[in-house]
């Protein structure tokens, strides 16, 4: 069953995130990740959700999911994130 990082992401530091932007395409692709959503523009239908950037990735399983999230490919550029960024973060099942 195919499972997803979903990711809201306030960047604070521009110029440390772009560092992350450009590595971690890599990784996700190590992983078998795909990209469904990274950044583009927001339009709030419901409530008063409006995430400053919104990022979609799928993996095949959710163990596939975690291995990304938790591998030592993607450590490093997690830190560079965790301080360039304020950012939440689920995996959710698909179907």
């Amino acid at each position: 069953m195919v499972a997803y990082v979903i990711a809201e992401i306030e960047v604070n530091n521009p110029e440390e995130y772009e560092s992350y932007r450009e590595g971690v395409p890599e990784t996700v692709e190590r992983y078998g990740g795909k990209y469904l959503v990274r950044g583009g523009a927001i339009e709030e239908v419901e409530g008063d959700w409006a995430p400053p950037r919104l990022v979609v990735i799928q993996f095949d399983d959710m163990e596939r999911a975690k291995e990304w999230y938790y591998s030592e490919h993607y450590k490093d550029l997690k830190a560079i994130r965790h301080k360039a960024t304020t950012s939440k973060m689920v995996f959710v099942d698909g179907l």
